[in-house]
């Protein structure tokens, strides 16, 4: 079993005693996103758990604990998402230098290929436009040529929760703009040309178009040919049927809530209310079985 910690929020960055509190106790309870009423116990025995997938911004909270997790026998890689976009579109991520430093120490303490940079979404307005993206991704590139060698890209996706949440930004005159055409073509060119040069293979994430004529490939998060090249496990290839059709994810298990992240990105599918994530943040028990 793959444990994915988590697509529904950023465990490591927010949740790391409560983490390591289920893996002492060897399991955890999920409550149903559909039906909160409905949960669900998972293991989280070594003897059960394949590997861990932990998706995060900032996963200093949980540096101090790696050395237990290896010592209780996980297998694990980062999802690090590192995207240096202005504070009206992410309210509440660490500052990039800040970012940068903890990718470089997270790197040096499990290894580059075992750290995956996301530069996820690719969110373009007036004020983010095709020479933002340009810049912004080349000076991260740079910064983390030798700590990763696989960047995971994406173009945003709006959910009717994000929707929402992007309105005040409408009524300021800010749309978010598609990415299509001559666009597109110069933007995946750049990423890609920027890519090689500091030694990172790009793969895209849940895309409908097919973005492997400018060095792209499709991609997987949660990959069975990755996990198998740098962990040696064979793990079931067929798509997670509980993801999006274009996400091609192999099968995991997400112990995470929504609306339990506190980072307030306007773009996110997985938080509906800033507040609401507060609340519960605030009300969370680090001793207690689920979130």
């Amino acid at each position: 079993m793959i444990i994915s910690a988590s697509r529904r929020t950023d465990i490591p960055a927010f949740y790391a005693p409560w983490f390591m509190n289920r893996i002492r106790a060897g399991f955890c309870v999920v409550r149903n996103p559909f039906n909160p009423r409905q949960s669900t116990r998972v293991s989280l025995a070594p003897e059960d758990v394949d590997l861990i997938v932990f998706w995060t911004r900032n996963p200093k909270p949980l540096l101090p604990y790696l050395k237990e997790l290896d010592a209780r026998g996980y297998r694990y890689y980062f999802l690090f998402t590192l995207l240096d976009y202005p504070s009206w579109l992410e309210l509440g991520t660490p500052a990039v230098e800040n970012s940068l430093e903890c990718f470089k120490q997270l790197s040096e303490l499990i290894g580059p290929h075992k750290v995956i940079w996301r530069y996820d979404p690719i969110v373009l307005t007036i004020r983010t436009p095709i020479e933002f993206h340009k810049q912004t991704f080349q000076e991260l590139a740079r910064a983390l040529q030798g700590y990763t060698t696989r960047c995971i890209i994406s173009l945003v996706e709006l959910y009717r929760k994000a929707q929402n949440r992007l309105k005040p930004l409408r009524e300021q005159g800010i749309e978010i703009q598609a990415c299509e055409g001559d666009a597109l073509v110069d933007l995946m060119r750049a990423l890609s040309r920027i890519g090689l040069e500091n030694h990172m293979q790009l793969f895209s994430c849940a895309q409908e178009i097919d973005l492997s004529a400018y060095g792209i490939l499709p991609g997987k998060c949660i990959d069975d040919r990755y996990i198998s090249g740098v962990f040696g496990l064979q793990v079931d290839p067929k798509k997670d049927p509980s993801q999006r059709k274009a996400c091609g994810c192999v099968v995991s298990k997400d112990i995470g809530a929504y609306d339990t992240c506190l980072f307030g990105c306007k773009y996110c599918y997985a938080t509906n209310s800033l507040e609401r994530a507060k609340r519960n943040y605030q009300k969370h028990d680090p001793n207690s079985e689920g979130l």
